[in-house]
């Protein structure tokens, strides 16, 4: 027999899962409470008992694809040898999945990109995530002697989290942001400088 904090699990999942469908088919802005209700089979009390309110439902969605689009780059970071070649591969893998469903909450609308939604929304809790993600980079890199010793990581890391965001929000006219082999030597050649010793 389920347990009654197992049964709630299952029910926030449910409702997640419903308002990530909702907001994927209606589009981020037009996807209601009653939305979700409806597509998670459950009533638009219960939505509100795990989600007090919507910027809460859309805090936690964001937060959700956050995580699993950070843990689908890991791979592709982890591979890398260094610090600068793996941000460099985070950089790559950002502009390579740009219009992934795990990115997109609407049909191709730019302001429905899940990193855009999460600068203007400034979600502190998504960005203490990302700087997590990149601590045991940074103590292997200043083990490596790529960094300098002492170095603030979660500085360090907080500061590479808002470069990569503007690989997303930017445009640039000085390299081919669709090249991968440009990005990464973009990124290799000026991202880590001021990290080293």
């Amino acid at each position: 027999m389920a347990t009654p904090v197992a049964t709630a699990d299952v029910t926030r999942e449910r409702i997640l899962d419903a308002a990530e469908q909702a907001m994927r088919r209606f589009g981020f802005r037009r996807a209601s409470m009653n939305d979700v209700a409806q597509l998670a089979r459950v009533s638009r009390g219960s939505v509100y008992r795990y989600f007090p309110d919507r910027d809460t439902l859309v805090a936690a969605v964001l937060e959700r694809l956050a995580q699993r689009f950070v843990a689908s780059s890991e791979p592709s970071v982890r591979r890398r040898r260094t610090l600068a070649a793996q941000i460099a591969e985070a950089a790559v893998f950002i502009r390579a999945h740009l219009d992934d469903a795990v990115l997109t909450l609407g049909p191709g609308d730019v302001e429905d990109r899940i990193i855009a939604t999460l600068l203007a929304a400034q979600m502190e809790g998504l960005l203490l995530e990302f700087v997590e993600f990149w601590q045991p980079y940074l103590q292997a890199a200043e083990a490596r002697g790529e960094i300098r010793e002492g170095l603030d990581h979660r500085r360090a890391a907080e500061w590479i989290v808002r470069v990569m965001v503007s690989f997303v929000m930017m445009p640039s006219v000085v390299i081919d942001l669709d090249d991968p082999e440009s990005v990464r030597s973009f990124v290799q050649d000026h991202i880590v400088r001021g990290l080293a010793p």
